[in-house]
């Protein structure tokens, strides 16, 4: 079974330093489409160091909208789970942000990561990060994603998921509490859109 490194990527060193440490097969960089020189420079040199024994793919994603980079990492780690490849998630080289995302991506695919890792700046040790997940029920995830498409009646609600009526100001005075739903309208907040992926 090969090792898919997924992993941020803003600068050089945190990127050299997992692939030594976690000895991937393949490297995946996340990392903003719209690079400087000095980063594109940065993939260059890996390519070059290390692009003859790793396979390295980039996707060019946002820097600072955190549901897309989260959506970009859950799409990997579905397309590397499929080829059957062990996934490790490095969220070390890139902004804090990306980094988020990435974290985000990988609780809500947790079971199909290995690993989540971050290596520290001063002495470049692994810390690992727990694997997490969003913990909602089928339904209140339902109930979400009919938010998400624009669907932002309970009467609607209720008939799409079905349930009763009852049950689905239930559920949504829940994922309200849990910071799913906007506290004074019914629409999908960012970590709502985050649970759905």
């Amino acid at each position: 079974m090969k090792v898919t490194l997924i992993s941020t990527f803003y600068s050089l060193e945190p990127v050299m330093v997992a692939i030594t440490k976690l000895s991937p097969d393949k490297l995946i960089l996340l990392k903003n489409k719209d690079a400087k020189n000095e980063k594109l420079q940065s993939e260059v040199t890996l390519r070059k160091t290390v692009g003859r024994i790793i396979d390295i793919n980039t996707l060019d994603t946002s820097v600072y909208d955190v549901v897309k980079i989260a959506r970009d990492t859950a799409e990997i780690i579905d397309r590397e789970s499929a080829e059957e490849n062990r996934v490790i998630v490095n969220v070390s080289g890139g902004r804090k942000t990306q980094a988020l995302g990435a974290l985000f991506g990988s609780y809500a695919r947790h079971k199909q990561v290995e690993r989540i890792v971050y290596l520290t700046e001063e002495d470049n040790e692994i810390v690992e990060i727990p694997k997490l997940n969003y913990g909602i029920s089928t339904t209140k995830k339902q109930i979400l994603k009919e938010l998400d498409m624009g669907n932002a009646s309970v009467k609607n609600l209720s008939i799409k998921v079905g349930i009763s009526r009852g049950m689905t100001y239930n559920h949504v005075r829940e994922l309200r509490e849990m910071g799913l739903i906007e506290p004074n309208k019914l629409e999908i907040t960012s970590a709502g859109q985050l649970a759905i992926i």
